[in-house]
């Protein structure tokens, strides 16, 4: 048989074959598929660096044994207990004279035979204060924490004087012009303020103020009215939670009385509007005024004084 007998090849078509174009659509899907998956997944950075770290004591060298030393065990009562240190502990003894039976009194003497001298109250009593302040401090930076948000809106402040933190609430972000209800965007704030109260002690205030614009409306009769309903209106937004002792709570209307700038611009004004929330560190003022009399060189009957006067 020749070669001219043979069956030519048909000719190529022109062009890709149809079925790359589907194939490639798929390509292209899958890939679409795979980038969206990637973008919708999320990376706990904490999670990852701690299971890298357990990762890593467990495989990897927990503890380097220098070549001289041989190594030793570990005694179970090392790890769970610790020898005690013996400390003297001086004990009162009390003793009631018996010398003259119309004396109702006890005598309250020490092993030693002696009482605590001035200096020695004094330094406990300072030593006292500077504690109650810096609980203060650190419970200040807790709520300045808490608002931070607030105040760089500007809407509250927090300060600290001394033995007392003050959570200032200003009109621009609690109440509306004359009126006492509360905003709704005002009640998250209040009960971020409820919840670092539950954790905190000492008494609390809660003060409404004005500024010096007789009220003008029918709803109250004055500024004091006004300040006071306000005050109330923020205790009873914090009382919404049962757990909140009613009993370390003081509401009261300023009106005007106490401003914080002279009520001479507009600006000025809405600063004196506000609700203040003070955290009283002590338990009462009076025993609060005895310390300070104290701190400042004066000595006041400290026998008088209550037990729950300072502890």
């Amino acid at each position: 048989m020749s070669d001219d007998s043979e069956d030519e090849c048909p000719p190529c078509p022109a062009g890709l074959p149809g079925w790359l174009a589907t194939f490639a659509d798929l390509m292209s899907l899958l890939m679409c598929f795979f980038v969206l998956l990637l973008s919708f997944s999320e990376m706990d950075v904490l999670k990852f660096k701690q299971l890298a770290g357990s990762m890593r004591e467990a495989f990897g060298v927990q503890n380097q044994i220098k070549v001289e030393d041989i190594p030793k065990g570990t005694s179970i009562i090392a790890q769970e207990f610790s020898p005690g240190r013996p400390e003297p502990t001086p004990l009162n003894e009390v003793r009631q004279m018996t010398v003259n039976n119309d004396m109702n009194t006890l005598d309250i003497r020490s092993k030693e035979g002696e009482s605590d001298s001035p200096d020695k109250e004094k330094g406990q009593v300072q030593e006292m204060l500077k504690n109650m302040e810096q609980k203060a401090e650190q419970e200040a930076v807790i709520f300045a924490t808490a608002l931070s948000q607030e105040i760089g809106m500007g809407t509250v402040e927090v300060e600290k004087e001394g033995r007392k933190i003050i959570v200032r609430i200003k009109e621009n972000g609690s109440f509306d012009s004359g009126s006492a209800e509360l905003r709704f965007e005002s009640i998250p704030v209040l009960a971020k303020i409820r919840d670092i109260l539950l954790g905190t002690e000492g008494k609390v205030v809660i003060e409404g103020h004005s500024d010096n614009i007789p009220y003008k409306g029918r709803r109250f009769e004055s500024n004091w009215d006004l300040s006071a309903t306000r005050a109330l209106a923020v205790a009873h937004e914090l009382f919404s939670d049962t757990r909140m002792d009613q009993s370390r709570f003081t509401v009261s209307g300023m009106a005007s009385t106490k401003p914080l700038v002279p009520n001479d611009t507009p600006e000025q004004r809405g600063k004196n509007r506000r609700v203040e929330i003070i955290i009283q560190k002590g338990d009462d003022l009076e025993s609060l005024e005895k310390l300070n009399a104290f701190g400042n060189g004066e000595t006041p009957d400290l026998m008088n004084l209550k037990p729950d006067d300072i502890f």
